[in-house]
């Protein structure tokens, strides 16, 4: 139902809890208050005090298609998503075939009309022959353009110093970067390879793919930009190391200007370490590796610093065949989505962060790097994309996944928190345990 009144809720928002009330109408927010009556056949629900987050946006996800449908799709993983809190998510280029012009980018958000879950969005990506491409970008078609500094599939590798240059001085929106140096790490796996054969342990990964190449990386990223007054927003930091590269404080500042080189990390980081690869093995191996606990402990403070300003899920499925081969054939990345709110709001439990702050970083904060059009905070006259958090225990059970690939590497954690219930442009599409209705995504307006 899309006329309907939330009651009785602690609505979390732009710094906030507070106690009250939430009208939706034609599918956006109509009034927020206290005391608010049903009128004529409004659905009332009655939150009881649950605390109510507007959708948390996912600025990092691989959905996998077009290409890779047989370990994950727009609507398997959307759906996930949904079941999750995520309303609202922007989808990596490195495809099959990966989305380097107008026409491949179409195709997507032609793909994701009436089967995603949440709304949509898709990056352009980058390659060392694109760049007139990049140059004719229309800034509302795209949230920006993705940067492999580091290994990506096909030839999406930007390696070459001109192209490279270029793309930072003269493309039209935000560049998001993957930064890690692979001559680096291409050294690193030799000298694996001459002490471990075929058998190297998986436990090696955090230093073949080490902090000195995500360091090395970020560092030329973060020059280019400064050099071209770019807007860079790094992806996934996975280490103390790179914190210093980045301003403490808003992302938007009291003047109303905003950041122009941004960080954000993501949930796997802050919920394992180096210690989790002897259980878990190849599951939680992804790139950038998940390192040490101190750097775990490092982002967890940065994001209640305001060093991270953003955080998001780098959802990369593969099948659990793929992920149960050895570690030089098994492929990097991890199911998120279905339980990254969850894992988040285990930090407001143990006392890092505060509901207000994985507010921010998990919605707020990616709707305005991004300039999405009215989505994102609890506003009258935003779109009611809504969660409703249950504080009651969840515990991951692999029957549970809907992600295609079946899988989760929280299975068997028990959370303190769950998804009660998530709305989509006004519509109620999750109900704690089931999906309802049809796809309700609707492709992200820019405002720009």
């Amino acid at each position: 139902m899309s006329e309907t009144l939330i009651v009785n809720a602690r609505l979390v928002n732009e710094g906030r809890e507070f106690e009250g009330d939430l009208r939706i109408s034609r599918g956006r927010i109509a009034e927020i208050g206290n005391g608010l009556s049903a009128r004529g056949n409004e659905y009332v629900i009655d939150a009881a005090g649950r605390r109510l987050l507007p959708g948390m946006i996912d600025d990092q996800v691989h959905f996998r298609e077009p290409g890779l449908e047989y370990k994950a799709d727009m609507a398997t993983e959307s759906a996930a998503a949904v079941a999750g809190g995520l309303t609202t998510f922007m989808d990596m280029p490195n495809t099959s075939p990966p989305t380097l012009d107008a026409a491949a980018l179409q195709d997507k958000y032609d793909r994701a009309g009436g089967r995603a879950w949440g709304n949509y969005g898709f990056y352009m990506g980058a390659s060392n022959d694109n760049l007139e491409a990049i140059r004719a970008i229309d800034p509302l078609t795209t949230p920006g353009v993705k940067v492999f500094m580091g290994a990506s599939t096909g030839n999406m590798l930007v390696d070459n110093p001109a192209t490279l240059d270029a793309i930072f001085r003269e493309t039209p929106v935000p560049i998001i970067t993957h930064c890690e140096d692979t001559p680096m790490i291409e050294a690193n796996l030799v000298a694996f390879r001459a002490k471990y054969g075929d058998d190297i342990p998986v436990e090696c990964h955090p230093d073949i793919r080490s902090r000195e190449a995500c360091l090395k990386s970020s560092l030329l990223a973060t020059s280019l930009a400064k050099k071209h007054g770019t807007r860079l927003h790094v992806l996934h930091i996975s280490t103390a190391d790179e914190l210093a590269l980045f301003e403490q404080g808003p992302l938007i500042r009291a003047d109303g200007s905003r950041k122009r080189i941004t960080a954000e990390t993501c949930i796997h980081f802050l919920r394992f370490d180096r210690s989790d690869y002897a259980a878990l093995g190849n599951l939680i191996k992804c790139n950038p590796a998940i390192k040490d606990a101190s750097d775990r402990e490092a982002l967890v403070r940065a994001l209640a610093t305001d060093i991270i300003d953003v955080l998001a899920t780098d959802h990369a499925p593969h099948t659990l065949e793929e992920k149960s081969r050895p570690y030089a054939q098994a492929p990097s990345g991890l199911p998120l989505v279905q339980y990254a709110l969850n894992a988040a709001l285990e930090l407001v439990h143990e006392g890092a962060l505060t509901t207000a702050q994985v507010v921010q970083k998990f919605a707020h904060a990616p709707a305005q790097l991004f300039d999405v059009a009215q989505r994102g905070f609890l506003r009258e006259g935003y779109w009611a994309d809504l969660v409703l958090v249950d504080d009651a225990p969840l515990t991951v059970r692999r029957e549970d996944v809907l992600s295609k690939c079946g899988w989760s590497p929280f299975e068997g954690m028990t959370f303190h928190a769950r998804v009660g219930a998530t709305w989509v442009n006004g519509v109620q599409v999750w109900d704690g345990s089931r999906l309802l209705g049809t796809p309700q995504g609707q492709r992200l307006v820019f405002d720009r």
